[in-house]
């Protein structure tokens, strides 16, 4: 472990930043650098907002086996401030976000509710029949097999099995409360459009980094079958 310190301190004390690092420099420069970025880019919301030169300071300092310029308890003080603040900071854009996405899918829905071809069911679930079929439907115990889409409102794809050509297999006890309902409605072999209003998908918590919070869902269905 200190051999490995000793060559990433060696690496921030010597190396000029002009130069690229590429698989042809020294392995001490690879090293160094791959160690750096690794940091950085696991930390990327912390190191956005710091001073990168304190940074460095405190690294050398430490790596040199000098004492800190400010004391333990400072020091704790500091990163304890400083995470009460950015936590904060997330927070109010969070909120502001899932305000946004909330305002913008209601004037979605209220708009789409008066097209051609849209149905609305109690719930605030809109759909449309792209493709009709008479055969059997799933019941919300259910497990098929579908083929389908999923869109926000501005298009962005974030999950297709139609994009892996390879159908997908859910419970419908175990899916947003959108698909759960809609689903249910349609026949097997049918195809059905569905604008989901953020309470039936992720609500306020959104899912993943595409998903944000309040977010209305549009899903291309395919039911293929119902597997029980």
């Amino acid at each position: 472990m200190k051999k490995t310190l000793s060559v990433l301190a060696l690496t921030f004390c010597s190396t000029s930043f002009a130069a690229d690092i590429n698989n042809k420099s020294s392995l001490e420069k690879q090293v160094g650098y791959s160690l750096g970025y690794s940091m950085a880019d696991n930390n990327s919301d912390v190191f956005k907002n710091i001073d990168i030169d304190a940074f460095l300071q405190g690294f050398k300092t430490a790596l040199a086996g000098k004492n800190a310029s400010l004391s333990t308890a400072d020091m704790g003080t500091a990163i304890s401030q400083y995470r009460q603040a950015s936590e904060s900071k997330a927070l109010v854009e969070f909120q502001k976000q899932a305000a946004d996405n909330l305002a913008q899918g209601q004037a979605f829905l209220a708009a789409n509710a008066k097209k051609s071809g849209i149905q609305v069911t109690a719930s605030g679930l809109q759909y449309q029949v792209l493709k009709s079929t008479q055969a059997k439907k799933p019941k919300a115990s259910s497990t098929v097999r579908v083929h389908y889409e999923g869109r926000l409102l501005d298009q962005t794809v974030f999950d297709s099995s139609i994009a892996r050509q390879q159908p997908a297999e859910f419970a419908l006890s175990q899916v947003i409360q959108g698909w759960t309902e809609g689903v249910q409605l349609m026949p097997v072999g049918s195809q059905y459009r569905f604008f989901i209003p953020a309470h039936l998908a992720y609500a306020e918590t959104g899912s993943g980094d595409v998903i944000g919070p309040n977010s209305t869902l549009i899903f291309d269905i395919e039911l293929l079958e119902i597997l029980d």
